[in-house]
């Protein structure tokens, strides 16, 4: 907490949030304010722009659509037909069904129509839904721009506008379409963008959509959880696989999110652990979303304990007692890396992160350490060690290719900043 003994945490009442929210956000067991809680909901009640830079797992969704619900019930306006009071966007349609269910769960005494707006699914339903108007939209770009060019969403009266994990936007390629929809919103709007990382493009995206906005940041750059433990595991890579399903067979990953570099090789490590006896699942941009939320919902059940997945699953899956994050492969853009093991560790739960290393991806290694100003501590002790690969990591760290994130310089508009991880203890809101 910042500045504060832990003692005397912020209660979400002490934020000024109505009845009605606290009472929903207690019902889900959240009894104190995270630090990107406690400085976002004051400040976004007081309708200013803000600049939020947090990591994944600080509890960053409660962070905004906690004061989104307070001002809209403020506010009762009906929306107009075809057009939203509040517009969220998220870079994925997983990230995008997660904060809508947190809307969901906040607002449950609350009389707020919000719908999820995707692709991957029919758009007929999604027309539907928009004729009379929402309170809440939350959306993928493309899937919300398609309709408002066709004419079934209007975002003429936006009154909030979210731009939520706008680095993961930006290396996805939607930079052009947010450029799109912010010409379409009205120029008076509070807008709130959030992210774990602020490279230059995210910098420049920001200075063009906030007017002075309140920076809010709770840890350094690119930093991870504090209770994840960390290691590394050097392994050729045609030992891979037993490696893993030693680990998986050890008996103490109760659930596990498995990554791989490619879709092709989701699938394949997925049927092979099935084959072998591991309930495994297999997530990834061509499975149709009716797949995904399948595969998403039996990880969630314990039907699936194994979920094998690219970089798409890297923001958006929020399932509490995943014990472990298994780096399959290891990501070739560094900033990744944060994302993926936040996977674990939520919710105030401790998490191991374990990365396999070969030779080929040393440098993919270095460049992680570098990001996350930190060494990842080597574990040896497994039966496939390869002392010549953990060997190569003495050399010169190598150039590569990608955003540097970590490098630039707060930029802009009033600062707050605070301390990072979540105190044990109470738990706090997702």
């Amino acid at each position: 907490m910042i500045g504060k003994n832990e003692l005397f945490m912020t209660t979400f009442v002490e934020l000024g949030l109505i009845e009605p929210i606290c009472h929903a956000v207690s019902a889900e067991g959240y009894e104190v304010a995270t630090p990107i809680q406690e400085q976002s909901i004051p400040t976004v009640l007081e309708g200013r722009d803000v600049l939020g830079v947090a990591q994944t797992g600080t509890g960053k969704t409660a962070a905004f659509a906690l004061p989104i619900l307070q001002r809209l019930a403020a506010d009762r306006r009906r929306p107009q037909p075809k057009g939203m009071r509040a517009l969220i966007l998220a870079p994925t349609r997983e990230l995008a069904q997660q904060i809508g269910k947190c809307f969901a769960t906040y607002g449950v005494h609350l009389r707020m129509k919000r719908t999820v707006i995707t692709g991957g699914v029919g758009m007929q339903p999604q027309i539907q839904s928009l004729q009379a108007g929402c309170d809440i939209v939350v959306a993928t770009p493309g899937r919300i721009l398609d309709l408002a060019m066709r004419g079934h969403a209007r975002l003429d009266s936006v009154e909030t506008f979210v731009l939520d994990e706008a680095d993961r936007m930006l290396d996805m390629g939607f930079i052009h379409d947010v450029k799109k929809i912010a010409a379409l919103l009205p120029a008076q709007r509070l807008t709130l963008l959030f992210s774990a990382t602020m490279p230059p493009a995210v910098s420049s995206l920001a200075a063009s959509l906030l007017k002075d906005h309140v920076r809010v940041e709770v840890t350094p750059q690119a930093t991870t959880v504090e209770r994840i433990e960390q290691r590394v595991m050097f392994v050729a890579k045609d030992k891979k696989r037993d490696l893993l399903l030693d680990i998986l067979g050890a008996g103490n990953v109760t659930r596990a999110i498995v990554f791989a570099r490619t879709k092709h090789g989701a699938n394949r490590l997925a049927e092979q652990l099935v084959r072998s006896g591991v309930k495994a699942e297999a997530i990834h941009g061509n499975k149709s979303q009716g797949a995904r939320q399948r595969a998403l919902a039996d990880f969630h059940s314990g039907r699936v304990t194994t979920l094998v997945a690219t970089d798409i699953a890297a923001r958006g899956i929020d399932v509490d007692g995943i014990s472990h994050v298994i780096n399959y492969d290891l990501p070739n853009e560094p900033e990744s890396y944060v994302h993926r093991i936040g996977r674990t560790a939520r919710a105030g739960a401790d998490g191991i992160a374990l990365s396999f290393c070969d030779a080929d991806e040393i440098a993919y290694l270095k460049a992680i350490e570098k990001v996350i100003r930190q060494p990842v501590p080597a574990d040896e002790s497994h039966r496939f060690h390869s002392e010549a690969i953990a060997h190569l990591r003495l050399g010169p760290v190598p150039k590569t290719k990608g955003p540097q994130a970590g490098k630039t310089r707060p930029q802009g508009g009033h600062q707050r900043r605070g301390g990072g991880g979540r105190p044990g203890g109470a738990r706090r809101a997702a």
